[in-house]
């Protein structure tokens, strides 16, 4: 209940926020779209309803998008986090390599990746994947060491190997690092999918965004960033849900981010 009356409370000063900014920067009505007039354009007006079944396939586009570049930037976060782990020698190679790929602009490397693997579901799980996979990486690592020497040799005592002490010990000490890794990759790879959307796809919200302040559709550019908003929070808020959870059955407290 804590995490929802927060998310809510958060909802609530970003939409002050809005109506403050709008005001204060004196933003045209034409450009700029209040809370009032994006629900209107989403449930009030006669072509609302067509709106919102064009904006539900695009953010079931996104959300496939999102999934694939999710999954594709965790699991090469956490291979390369027990790679670095097991064999500490392979973490100068590791590690400088996620860090380019993480300061290099994915808009200077969209060309050379669609020219690579094409415009399919390849690229965006390699956009995605980009954005997840350093701080997931780097929180991945710090939490499979924080094992102790006590627990290390304690395994090693009753006869397990590095590797039994890695699944065993490692895993379930990095628990809390690991769902701060998935918070943050939550909107990353959102982002991600909204990214190679717009630069490779041509589809889903990132794409219909561009298309429609292109077309100075405002109103539906508006309701399409607000939409996806929304969804990134509630997408959070879930991690953060599945977070307690999990922790608590361990006897964990969930680490704030």
């Amino acid at each position: 209940m804590r995490q929802v009356a927060t998310m809510a409370f958060v909802l609530v000063v970003v939409v002050l926020l809005w109506i403050a900014a709008l005001r204060v920067w004196d933003v045209s009505p034409y450009v700029g779209k209040t809370p009032a007039e994006v629900w209107t354009s989403l449930f009030g007006e006669d072509d609302s309803a067509e709106l919102r079944s064009e904006i539900w396939t695009l953010l079931g586009q996104t959300l496939t998008d999102a999934g694939i570049g999710f999954a594709a930037g965790m699991l090469t976060a956490i291979l390369l986090a027990v790679v670095v782990v097991r064999y500490r020698m392979l973490e100068g190679a590791v590690m400088p390599v996620a860090l380019v790929l993480q300061t290099v602009p994915l808009i200077a490397l969209a060309p050379i990746l669609i020219l690579m693997v094409g415009r399919g579901y390849a690229i965006v799980a390699i956009m995605s994947a980009i954005v997840v996979l350093f701080p997931a990486l780097v929180n991945i690592v710090v939490g499979l060491r924080s094992v102790t020497p006590q627990m290390r040799d304690l395994v090693l005592v009753y006869g397990g190997s590095p590797t039994t002490v890695l699944l065993r010990v490692g895993f379930p000490s990095a628990l809390p690092a690991l769902f701060a890794s998935v918070r943050i990759a939550v909107p990353g790879s959102l982002t991600g999918a909204l990214l190679a959307e717009w630069l490779a796809t041509g589809k889903g919200i990132g794409y219909a965004v561009v298309s429609a302040a292109n077309r100075s559709q405002n109103a539906r550019v508006w309701a399409l960033v607000v939409v996806v908003t929304l969804t990134a929070l509630l997408l959070y808020l879930l991690a953060q849900l599945v977070e307690t959870a999990v922790l608590s059955r361990f006897g964990r407290t969930a680490t704030s981010a």
